[in-house]
């Protein structure tokens, strides 16, 4: 269906196809390489105990380009807004338990998106303290221990919120990104190029100079590759999670399917290419930083908030502190382009849902010339530079795991289940070597879990809570599973 394609429900509001393959490989790319890679690094290197690093970044590669499988053939074929929404409301049935997965995916996205922005905002005005350090002073700052009323299983966490001069920075870059977005979606594309090329250029210094200035006795010690038996599953599980963050979104071409120029080629392309460039940089400057800062520096860099600058005392450690500057003023830029592209992402998903009735129908909202989701993308941008003001790297994990067990366990499974009960549908891409890139998917996903108990147990909460919602919207609006006369649009 074009931009101009009759709708099949009058009045249903519409989106502009006008992304093509090098735009979309750009919004792919931003969303991919945010902040993460530049501030996670000594965590990663922690929590393997060095060298062995190499097989947290190359898991997360080859788990992420398995996955990219999964959404490529789905996302080729359900080319709509939303993404996971439409692939799940399909897969498990439209008026059946489709509804509900579909709303559950939406719901969890409307809390986890802007945390995932506002993570991205953060780790933005990180590097901004280090060119100004006066921006870490605070100005208020308060923490409490939250236990969710009481329930053990579901453990404890500290939950700290304050204002400071970086809090205000990431708020702003959250704002900036809002009003960026807010626009036709051939602006936005535009704007993803101009920031994608800094992006690369801030990848290719990194790279150069680790390559340049690379010692490997500092990055690979006699033993290095051996892996201690006491421990290595636990470290590489949560290596993997560090590493899974880092390269998602490669599937924020998805969400915007419906805006995508012939997106039967153009999706799938963009998702691989992104993911398999990404992975090369990724692996290429990881290794190259570890040759050039000594082991002990970024094992302390892991306990505190040095953990922010490791990309800029790599080059420092080369070229000295104006190179440290220059690097931190590149990767505010790299960051700021991934806020953006995130927001574009996952402003759709709420409007295709409310679109279809199986949302609040605020979010159906769109601008009446320029034809994009204006209340969701306000709504969410928002929410994220509100989100700034806590500390949000407990969060990452919840958010990890919360997206596998509501969005990326669903599709895998759901991929297997669409080729069962539907294999005549048409597959524009077919994954290769179907179906170990599944297998491998929800293996891995698995591992990522195996030792997060009191987290998976807040995720079930949480899609309860879900559940709890969804049912009391069907009864006000007879709706699935209350009723039985077909497709209804809810308020």
């Amino acid at each position: 269906m074009n931009a101009t394609s009759p709708l099949p429900r009058p009045g249903r509001p519409e989106l502009a196809r006008a992304l093509t393959l090098m735009p979309a490989v750009a919004l792919a790319m931003v969303d991919m390489i945010g902040v993460g890679p530049f501030a996670t690094l000594p965590n990663l290197v922690n929590k393997m105990g060095g060298a062995q690093a190499i097989y947290g970044w190359t898991a997360g590669a080859l788990l992420a380009m398995c996955d990219g499988l999964i959404w490529a053939e789905l996302g080729a074929a359900m080319p709509k807004a939303g993404g996971s929404y439409e692939f799940l409301s399909n897969i498990y049935g439209r008026e059946k338990l489709g509804r509900l997965f579909s709303f559950l995916f939406v719901f969890q996205l409307i809390v986890s998106a802007p945390i995932s922005i506002a993570t991205g905002c953060v780790g933005l005005a990180g590097y901004a303290s280090y060119i100004f350090p006066k921006l870490g002073h605070t100005f208020f700052q308060r923490g409490t221990q939250f236990s969710f009323f009481g329930f053990t299983f579901m453990g404890s966490e500290k939950l700290a919120f304050g204002v400071s001069g970086a809090t205000l920075v990431a708020m702003g870059a959250a704002l900036l990104a809002t009003f960026l977005v807010y626009r036709r979606i051939t602006g936005v594309g535009l704007i993803a190029k101009y920031l994608w090329a800094g992006v690369l250029g801030t990848m290719g210094f990194v790279i150069f100079t680790g390559v340049t200035h690379f010692h490997s006795s500092l990055a690979f010690p006699p033993g290095w590759s051996r892996p201690q038996v006491s421990g290595f599953w636990t470290g590489f599980s949560a290596a993997l999670l560090i590493a899974l963050y880092d390269y998602w979104g490669y599937y924020n071409v998805c969400f915007l399917g419906e805006e995508i120029k012939e997106p039967r080629k153009t999706i799938p392309r963009a998702m691989l290419i992104s993911i398999a460039v990404v992975g090369i940089l990724y692996i290429t400057m990881n290794i190259s930083i570890l040759g050039v800062v000594p082991f002990s520096e970024l094992h302390a860099m892991a306990t505190n908030s040095a953990s922010s600058y490791v990309a800029s005392r790599a080059v420092q450690l080369a070229y000295g502190n104006w190179a440290g500057t220059i690097v931190a003023v590149m990767v505010i830029w790299t960051a700021f382009a991934s806020v953006f592209a995130l927001l574009a992402g996952y402003s759709r998903v709420p409007f295709a849902a409310a679109r279809d009735g199986n949302f609040f129908r605020f979010f159906a909202k769109v601008h009446p010339k320029h034809n994009f989701p204006t209340r969701s993308v306000l709504f969410l941008g928002l929410l994220a530079a509100a989100f700034c003001v806590f500390q949000l790297g407990q969060l990452v994990t919840a958010l990890v795991v919360i997206r596998i067990l509501l969005m990326f366990g669903l599709q895998a499974v759901g991929v297997v289940v669409w080729r069962i009960v539907k294999p005549n549908e048409p597959r524009p891409f077919r994954m290769w070597l179907y179906p170990l890139p599944v297998l491998i998917t929800l293996a891995g996903f698995a591992l990522v879990l195996h030792d997060k108990k009191a987290l998976y147990h807040r995720a079930l909460v949480f899609a309860a809570l879900g559940v709890l919602i969804f049912l009391v919207r069907a009864v006000k609006t007879r709706t699935w599973p209350f009723s039985n006369e077909g497709y209804k649009t809810s308020a």
